[in-house]
């Protein structure tokens, strides 16, 4: 088992900015669940994944609890979900995706921050070629046997495994399957017993794109203002 591929990480949020802006992802991400499936979460495993991610980042159990009361309620902000794609500084590709209750408001603020960074905003389709959507879970190392995993997970869908980086830096176990098998696979983990530090849908690059470092500081300082936008959930890009 080798480290499995992945691309540039930044942390140019300050902590508190950034846990604010995790809890609001998720948030939204709760509302969609439960509008979509319901607030069982027995019945809605993307609400359980929702319950995961929000252990993974220490989000209080009150403010959960507080997004399914709002989800449920008669004056609940309905969020579509859009996508965008671009391209950054240096012709590296870029994956925006958002939540938001206005699109006009989040299209303009997208395209704005990519012309004021170096980066254009492209059509639908012009970036998204260069990534496939796929399922990833992110295990801690403690008490796994990664290779019988491996072996019991193929069944279900796994495409890939290996040593990866958590939030904190720290070595941890990444699966990724395809979009369509994310559920396979969460039903699987939760028959073993075995709670992801986080699971995620992401888009991953085919190929990735090496830059001097002054030039991947470019790059990243666009991805950094576009994730700052209230409506931006998640940006991906092929940034090595």
């Amino acid at each position: 088992m080798g480290r499995i591929f992945e691309v540039r990480k930044h942390t140019m949020f300050a902590r508190w900015d950034r846990m604010a802006k995790q809890f609001t992802r998720i948030g939204k991400e709760i509302a969609i669940a439960v509008r979509v499936g319901g607030p069982d979460v027995a019945t809605n495993p993307a609400l359980r994944r929702c319950f995961a991610n929000a252990k993974s980042v220490n989000m209080p159990k009150d403010r959960v609890e507080a997004a399914i009361k709002r989800a449920m309620g008669k004056d609940t902000t309905n969020y579509e979900e859009i996508l965008y794609e671009g391209y950054g500084p240096h012709g590296v590709a870029i994956i925006v995706e958002t939540a938001t209750d206005n699109h006009v408001r989040t299209v303009a603020n997208v395209k704005s921050i990519f012309n004021k960074n170096g980066g254009i905003l492209g059509n639908s389709g012009s970036v998204s070629f260069q990534f496939t959507k796929m399922g990833s879970f992110k295990l801690k190392m403690e008490g796994l046997n990664s290779e019988e995993l491996e072996f019991e997970l193929i069944d279900h869908g796994l495409e890939d495994m290996g040593e990866g980086t958590g939030d904190n830096d720290e070595t941890v176990l990444v699966l990724r399957c395809a979009f369509g098998n994310f559920g396979n696979m969460q039903k699987a983990l939760e028959e073993k017993g075995i709670t992801p530090i986080s699971a995620e849908l992401e888009w991953i690059p085919a190929s990735t794109v090496e830059l001097p470092e002054d030039q991947a500081q470019e790059v990243l300082k666009l991805v950094d203002k576009i994730e700052q936008d209230e409506d931006v959930q998640k940006v991906f890009h092929n940034l090595k």
